[in-house]
């Protein structure tokens, strides 16, 4: 049986600072006299379409009680802050809108709101603004991904495809590694080279989803070698920080290696650089050792080029 105790605690843990930080423990969020749960209801019916959130509707998003969230517009009602109605196509389901004052009322919740993330993030780096984003990603894709289920399933590219591509390899690697904009201009110039002109026989590109949602990529080309050896590179390997932990990277690097062993490739190879923890430990798990690497000047950092190899037969 697997030992949850550790996992348990850390959560727990994390938990009891984070709401400290956020002041739901206060007694008014925000210092305000609406507690968490409260300001959370104004939001659903902000956000709400032109017609109005249906009672039931938020009741089954936030899984309040009836009775609980009776109890909450009542008070909203007695305080002119919303208008109750009867939706127009079902006569059983209440809908809520928010009165002028209401409105009033959010937006300042909302920018305070605003106002103390941003508090928080100014304290930061942009290194470590990016770390915390990506691991919030992270935590609420996979608490997503277990409840709608599905495994990881990889498909030919469609249409959109390589511009998602090219735009996630863009805003990711800037947000993680602050690299610039001449690092999505490769990434685009070989998206095209391959959307442009590829073997359908030797050369694949794959597009990860989980749930049908694209969260990753990688590609098999041709690559010309000095020693007359056939061989194939692995390129653009991507995962969503949403979809990390999902076994994701290494289910799209397996494909590759496959796809080029049973297409009678003799050798894969690939470039990569230094600090791509993640990836280089799928590399040599699957077999891939560095052949040569040296310094560089590109992307806008000092950078170590590394190229990595697997013979195939």
């Amino acid at each position: 049986m697997v030992d949850l105790a550790p996992a348990v605690a850390a959560v727990r843990s994390f938990n009891r600072s984070y709401t400290k930080v956020i002041g739901v423990l206060e007694e008014g969020l925000l210092k305000s006299p609406y507690t968490l749960t409260e300001v959370r209801v104004l939001f659903e019916i902000a956000h709400a379409g032109p017609e109005g959130a249906t009672v039931a509707r938020i009741r089954e998003d936030l899984g309040l009680d009836a009775g609980y969230l009776s109890r909450i517009l009542a008070r909203f009602d007695t305080e002119g802050l919303v208008l109750k109605r009867r939706a127009a196509t079902d006569a059983r389901r209440g809908t809520v809108e928010l009165t002028e004052r209401g409105r009033g009322i959010f937006s300042g919740l909302d920018e305070r709101s605003s106002e103390q993330v941003g508090a928080w993030l100014s304290r930061l780096g942009a290194g470590e603004r990016g770390r915390m984003v990506e691991a919030m990603g992270q935590i609420g894709a996979l608490l997503d991904f277990q409840a709608v289920g599905g495994p990881v399933t990889l498909r030919a590219p469609q249409p959109g495809d390589y511009g998602w591509v090219v735009e996630r390899h863009g805003t990711l690697y800037a947000a993680e590694r602050a690299f610039d904009e001449t690092f999505e201009a490769d990434v685009a110039r070989i998206v095209a080279d391959y959307a442009g002109s590829h073997d359908e026989e030797r050369e694949a590109f794959w597009i990860a989803e989980v749930s049908g949602r694209r969260v990753g990529c990688v590609a098999c080309v041709r690559r010309p070698a000095d020693d007359g050896v056939d061989t194939a590179q692995l390129r653009i390997l991507l995962v969503d920080p949403a979809a990390r932990g999902l076994g994701v990277g290494r289910r799209l690097v397996e494909e590759c290696v496959e796809f080029a062993r049973k297409t009678g490739y003799r050798r894969m190879m690939l470039y990569t650089v230094d600090g791509l923890t993640a990836a280089h430990r799928i590399y040599h798990s699957l077999g891939f050792e560095i052949v040569h690497q040296a310094a560089v000047q590109m992307w806008g950092h000092h950078l170590v080029e590394q190229e990595w190899v697997l013979e195939l037969a």
